[in-house]
C-alpha cells in the first residue's frame, strides 16, 4: 500500500436509504426523498446530521449538496463533488470522489447519495422532445433509436454473436436477481418470483432484450457515509474498508456514431486491472459482486472484463446456480439489483456491497470479505469499488 492508494484508507459509517417505489408513486419529492435516506444513514451510523461536512453525487443528481447542508442545520460545508457524465456509470466514482476528499483532508464526514423521483421530473426509459439533438443522438434519432433499450440492443447484438453468448446466460442473470429479491423485503420485486417459464413468455422490448432484461424504473433514494478509515471502529457496525476504486473509460471509447474500437464491451478493460492493483487482490479473491444491470447483457460484459471467465465460457458460468447466494461460484445482485430491487441508478448496489462485508444482507454469500460493485456498462466514464473486511486489508 503506498500513499497514492485509497485502500483501508477511508471506511463506511453508515448506509441508509428511502422507501422504494415505482416510478411516479412516490408520495414524497426527490429533495424530502434524498434527505429521508441521509437521516436513515446517520441513524445507522450514530452520527448526528451536523457532522456531516461533504456531499458527493453523480448522475446530474438535482438534490443541491448545499440545500441540504440547510436543511440538515451543517455548520460547515467542506467538500462537494458531482461526477461527469456517464449516467449510472458513476455509481462507484462518486464513492471514490468522496473518499479522495477526506485523504486529502478537505472532509470529514461524507455523504455519498442519489435521489429519484421520476414522477416529479420524467423517466429515465422514455425519450422526450427535443428542439435539437447534437452528439451520439444525432447519429441515432434520425432512425428511430430512441430509448436506452435501443441504442444498448446494438451494442449487446454484436457482443452475443462475438463471442457466441446466448439467451440463457442473459435468462440466468435475470433469475439470480430476481431470486435473491424474494429474500429482501425492501425489494419492489418481492413477492414476485421469475422462473424460466415466465422469462421466456415475457415481451421483446427490443430484441434480445425481453421484458426481464431490462430494468426497473424507481422513485427514491440511497446514502452512505463515509470517514476516515482509523475511525471505522467507533460505529455500531462491523467496519467496511474502501479496498479500491478506479473510473473513466478506454481509447476513444466516446466515439461517435458507435464507433469505438471497443464497442461490444462494458468500458472495464482499463478501469478492472487499476481496481485490481490498488486493492491488491485478483478476481479470485472476490467472494459476492454487485453488477450495474441496466440490461442483463451488460452485467455479462462486466463479469468478464473483471476477469471472472473468459469469453468462450460465458455460457457455463453464467448459470443460475453459480450466480445464487449462498454458495454460488459468484452470487450476484444478492439484494435483487436494479433488475428486481430497484432503480436507484446503482446506488443501491453499493449499499448491498456494505451489507455483505457487515454479514447483515438477506441473501449472505458465503465469501463476503471483499465484494465488487461496478457502474454502469457501456457509458463513459464507468467506475468500479472494492469494499471490504478488516482481514482483506
Amino acid at each position: 500500500m503506498t500513499d497514492r492508494s485509497l485502500k483501508g484508507r477511508v471506511a463506511v459509517a453508515g448506509i441508509g436509504e428511502s422507501r422504494y417505489y415505482r416510478h411516479g408513486q412516490s408520495p414524497d419529492p426527490e429533495f424530502k426523498l434524498a434527505l429521508q435516506a441521509i437521516l436513515a444513514a446517520c441513524r445507522d451510523a450514530g452520527l448526528a446530521p451536523t457532522e456531516i461536512d461533504g456531499f458527493a453525487s453523480y448522475g446530474n443528481e438535482r438534490s443541491d449538496a448545499s440545500r441540504l447542508a440547510a436543511a440538515l442545520g451543517i455548520p460547515q460545508l467542506r467538500s462537494a463533488t458531482m461526477q461527469w457524465g456517464g449516467g449510472g456509470g458513476g455509481c462507484c466514482a462518486a464513492v471514490a470522489n468522496a473518499a479522495a476528499a477526506i485523504r486529502a483532508g478537505m472532509a470529514e464526514c461524507v455523504v455519498v447519495f442519489r435521489s429519484l423521483a421520476q414522477g416529479e421530473y420524467g423517466r429515465f426509459g422514455q425519450s422526450a422532445d427535443l428542439a435539437t439533438v447534437s452528439g451520439e443522438r444525432a447519429y441515432l434519432m434520425p432512425y428511430g433509436v430512441l430509448a436506452p433499450p435501443q441504442r444498448f440492443a446494438m451494442r449487446v447484438r454484436r457482443f452475443m454473436h462475438d463471442h457466441g453468448i446466448r439467451q440463457e446466460a442473459m435468462r440466468a442473470i435475470a433469475l439470480a436477481s430476481y431470486r435473491h429479491a424474494q429474500s429482501n423485503p425492501r425489494a419492489v420485486m418481492h413477492g414476485k418470483p421469475l422462473d424460466e417459464a415466465g422469462y421466456d413468455a415475457s415481451r421483446w422490448i427490443v430484441e434480445p432484450f425481453r421484458l426481464y432484461d431490462c430494468c426497473m424504473e424507481n422513485d427514491g433514494a440511497a446514502a452512505l457515509i463515509l470517514v476516515d478509515g482509523q475511525r471505522a471502529r467507533d460505529f455500531p457496525h462491523k467496519p467496511v474498508y474502501l479496498l479500491g476504486a478506479a473510473a473513466g473509460s478506454g481509447y476513444r471509447a466516446g466515439a461517435d456514431p458507435h464507433n469505438a474500437p471497443g464497442y461490444a464491451g462494458a468500458n472495464f478493460g482499463t478501469l478492472a486491472p487499476e481496481l485490481y492493483r490498488m486493492a491488491g487482490v485478483s478476481p479470485q479473491d472476490v467472494g459476492v459482486v454487485q453488477s450495474y444491470d441496466n440490461f442483463t447483457a451488460g452485467v455479462a460484459m462486466a463479469l468478464m472484463e473483471h476477469g471472472f471467465f473468459r469469453p468462450e465460457e460465458a455460457n457455463e458460468f453464467l448459470t443460475l446456480d453459480n450466480l445464487s447466494a449462498p454458495s454460488g461460484r459468484l452470487p450476484l445482485n444478492t439484494s435483487g439489483g436494479n433488475l428486481a430491487e430497484c432503480y436507484m441508478q446503482g446506488f443501491e448496489l453499493v449499499l448491498e456491497a456494505v451489507r455483505q462485508v457487515r454479514g447483515t444482507a438477506t441473501a449472505l454469500a458465503d465469501r463476503t470479505d471483499v465484494a465488487l460493485v461496478t457502474g454502469g456498462p457501456m457509458v463513459t466514464p464507468t467506475s468500479n469499488l472494492l469494499l471490504g473486511s478488516e482481514a482483506a486489508l
